[in-house]
């Protein structure tokens, strides 16, 4: 299968509530999903599961992924340190869809302590429906993976 509508979602111990309401909300999209959990409240260390996910859309094994954590900040923090990962937490629709349009964002990061359960779907939606422009927009992208060294 390839990665085209393929998504990988993960959270910290802080998020799984709002995790498991995006999985759900994403699948009836025809979203084919792999949830990498966890799956019990007990304290998960967000570095490791961002971590984790950013590898395997770095891979090429996913064409997104789907973070969260607490604020979203230390997450998308730990994803953005794997080489080929532009992640951006987003607490409104416009800067989600930017961040596909402008940046090509491969994951996105929500704060399950931030965003409500319908402002998190509307994000969800506004980044997975967005496309990157491409234009000057590529040149720039292609300065921020020359930072990556």
């Amino acid at each position: 299968m390839t990665a085209t509508r393929r998504l990988v979602l993960t959270s910290d111990h802080a998020a799984i509530e709002l995790r498991r309401a995006i999985y759900d909300h994403v699948t009836t999209l025809g979203w084919d999903v792999d949830d990498l959990g966890p799956m019990t409240p007990e304290s998960t260390p967000y570095p490791e599961r961002g971590a984790e996910a950013a590898r395997l859309v770095a891979a090429g094994q996913y064409r997104s992924g789907i973070v969260l954590c607490g604020t979203g900040q230390g997450i998308m923090m730990a994803a953005n340190k794997v080489k080929g990962v532009r992640c951006g937490v987003c607490m409104d629709t416009f800067s989600a869809r930017m961040i596909r349009q402008h940046n090509d964002a491969n994951m996105l990061s929500l704060g399950a302590r931030v965003v409500g359960l319908g402002l998190a779907l509307d994000i969800v939606d506004a980044f997975l429906s967005a496309e990157f422009e491409g234009g000057r927009h590529a040149t720039r992208v292609d300065m921020i993976r020359a930072l990556e060294g």
